[in-house]
C-alpha cells in the first residue's frame, strides 16, 4: 500500500514586479516546495488589484502539483482565506483533477479535507482593459488551438497567442505552427520545483495532474498583465467524457478541459475579477467538427505535430517528427481521415500514416470502446465520435483498400455522422466569439 503524507500546506505567494516574477510556496510535512513563474511585463501591470487576484488563482491551482507528491488527507490553506465557493471548487479540482493519479496509484482521496480561514464574499476586483476586443488564445500547436486561432482572427484584429513552458525551453511542435499564425506570442516561463521532477528518485508519488487548470489561471494572469479582455480556450465537447469508470465513478484524464471544470472555474473567476472573459470556443463541438475545419487550413498541415514524443520533458528524447505509433498519433490520423486523402496524411506523418500499419489496429480499437482494450489516458476523442470517424473515413473511395479501416468498420455500431458536425452541447461562448452555426 502506498504511504501517504500527513499534511499539505499553502505557505504563500509573492510577486516581484521588477522581475516579472510570481513565486508560490508550499510544504508537505517537513518538505518545502517553490514554483517560480516569469511573465515579462511592465512593473506597473503587476500592481493592478486584478493582477494580484489572478496571481492568487495561480497559487491556489498550482498547489495540486505539489500535493500529489504525498497526497495527504489534509490540505491546510495556511494564511490564505478562501470563500465557500473557492473551497468547494478547490476540493473538486483536487479530487476530479487527480482522479487518474489516484486510480493509477491505488489511492482513495475521498477523505480529503481543506482547512484554513474562511473569507466572506466580497465584490470582484474590477478589471478594465484600455482597449476592448483583444483576445488571448492559449496555444499548444494542435488542431484544436489552430482552429480557434484562425476563427478568432476572423472576429478580432488584435489577437495574441499564449504559450507556457519550462524556463529556457521551447517546443518546436508549438513554435512552428505558432509562426504560421502570424500572431504575437505572450510567454510564461515555469520553474517547477526540482523535487517534483525527481519524484521517483526521492520516493515521492507521481502521476498526472490537471495541468490545463493551472495553465488556465496562468493565462488569466497573462491577459491581465497585457490588458487583454478575454482568454479563449480550445477545449471541445469530448473532453467531458470519462476515460474509465471505477466503482461507478468516472475518471477523466481531461477533467480540467471538461465542461464541469469550465463552469466551476468561470464561477470562481467571475467572483474574483470582473471584466475578464474566460471560456472555450470549442465547447459544443466534436473533434470531427474541429478536424473538418482544420482540414481546410492547409498552411498548417505540415507544421503541426501533436505526437506525445514531441513534448517529452527531456529534450534529448524529444522527437522532431511524428513517431506514428503513439495513441495521439493514431487518434489524429483517425479523426482527420474523413476529411483528407491518404496521400496528404502520409505527408503529414512523414511518409506513412498510422492507418497504413495493421500492427496498430489494437490501438485504434482502444479509441472505439472495445471491451478488450482500455481507452488510453490521453487527450483523445470520445468513443462514439471515433466510431463515426471510422464510418466516415471508410466511406471515402480513396480509403476502400484500407485494411485497418475496413476491419474496424465491421466492428463498430453505425453512428449518425451528421450529428457530430453540428453543435452538440452547452457552452459559454459570447456572441462576439461564436462560430456561425451558433448564431443561426
Amino acid at each position: 500500500m502506498v504511504e501517504r503524507g500527513r499534511r499539505f500546506r499553502y505557505e504563500g505567494f509573492t510577486v516581484d514586479p521588477g522581475q516579472g516574477e510570481l513565486r508560490c510556496a508550499y510544504s508537505l510535512d517537513d518538505r518545502q516546495f517553490v514554483e517560480r513563474f516569469v511573465l515579462p511585463s511592465e512593473p506597473e501591470a503587476w500592481q493592478q488589484p486584478a493582477a494580484t487576484a489572478a496571481a492568487r488563482l495561480v497559487f491556489l491551482l498550482t498547489g495540486v502539483s505539489y500535493y500529489k507528491t504525498g497526497a495527504p488527507p489534509v490540505v491546510d490553506l495556511g494564511d490564505t482565506a478562501v470563500t465557500a465557493l473557492e473551497r468547494d471548487f478547490l476540493r473538486t479540482f483536487y479530487l476530479e483533477g487527480l482522479g487518474e493519479f489516484a486510480y493509477r496509484n491505488g489511492l482513495d482521496l475521498s477523505d480529503l479535507t481543506l482547512e484554513g480561514p474562511v473569507a466572506d464574499d466580497a465584490p470582484a476586483v474590477a478589471f478594465t482593459p484600455p482597449v476592448a476586443g483583444r483576445p488571448l488564445v492559449p496555444f499548444g500547436g494542435g488542431i484544436d488551438s489552430v482552429v480557434v486561432v484562425e476563427h478568432t482572427k476572423t472576429r478580432f484584429d488584435d489577437v495574441a497567442l499564449f504559450v507556457a513552458s519550462r524556463l529556457g525551453d521551447v517546443f518546436a511542435a508549438i513554435e512552428e505552427p505558432a509562426k504560421v499564425t502570424g500572431l504575437p506570442v505572450l510567454r510564461a516561463g515555469r520553474e517547477i520545483d526540482d523535487q517534483v521532477l525527481r519524484s521517483r528518485e526521492l520516493g515521492l508519488l507521481n502521476g498526472h495532474v490537471p495541468v490545463t487548470g493551472i495553465l488556465s489561471a496562468l493565462a488569466v494572469l497573462a491577459a491581465v498583465l497585457d490588458g487583454r479582455d478575454s482568454v479563449v480556450m480550445s477545449n471541445e465537447w469530448s473532453a467531458s467524457s470519462g476515460t474509465v469508470e471505477v466503482d461507478g465513478r468516472s475518471v477523466n484524464h481531461q477533467y480540467s478541459k471538461s465542461w464541469g471544470f469550465e463552469q466551476d472555474f468561470r464561477a470562481v473567476l467571475e467572483a474574483s475579477i470582473a471584466g475578464l472573459q474566460w471560456f472555450s470556443a470549442l465547447r459544443p463541438y466534436s473533434e470531427l467538427w474541429v478536424a473538418d475545419r482544420f482540414a481546410r487550413l492547409t498552411d498548417y498541415h505540415l507544421a503541426f505535430r501533436s505526437c506525445n514524443r514531441a513534448f517529452t520533458i527531456d529534450p534529448a528524447t524529444r522527437l522532431d517528427h511524428w513517431c506514428g505509433v503513439c495513441d495521439k498519433c493514431v487518434f489524429i490520423d483517425l479523426v482527420l481521415a474523413p476529411f483528407l486523402p491518404p496521400e496528404r496524411l502520409r505527408a503529414v506523418f512523414g511518409g506513412k500514416e498510422p492507418l497504413d500499419d495493421p500492427a496498430l489496429t489494437e490501438r485504434f480499437r482502444g479509441l472505439l470502446g472495445d471491451d478488450l482494450v482500455t481507452k488510453p489516458f490521453e487527450c483523445v476523442g470520445e468513443v462514439t465520435e471515433c466510431r463515426a470517424a471510422v464510418q466516415q473515413a471508410a466511406a471515402r473511395p480513396d480509403r476502400a483498400d484500407s485494411a485497418v479501416l475496413q476491419e474496424l468498420l465491421r466492428e463498430v455500431e453505425p453512428q449518425d455522422v451528421t450529428a457530430f458536425l453540428r453543435p452538440m452541447g452547452p457552452h459559454a461562448i459570447p456572441a462576439a466569439h461564436a462560430a456561425d452555426d451558433l448564431l443561426v
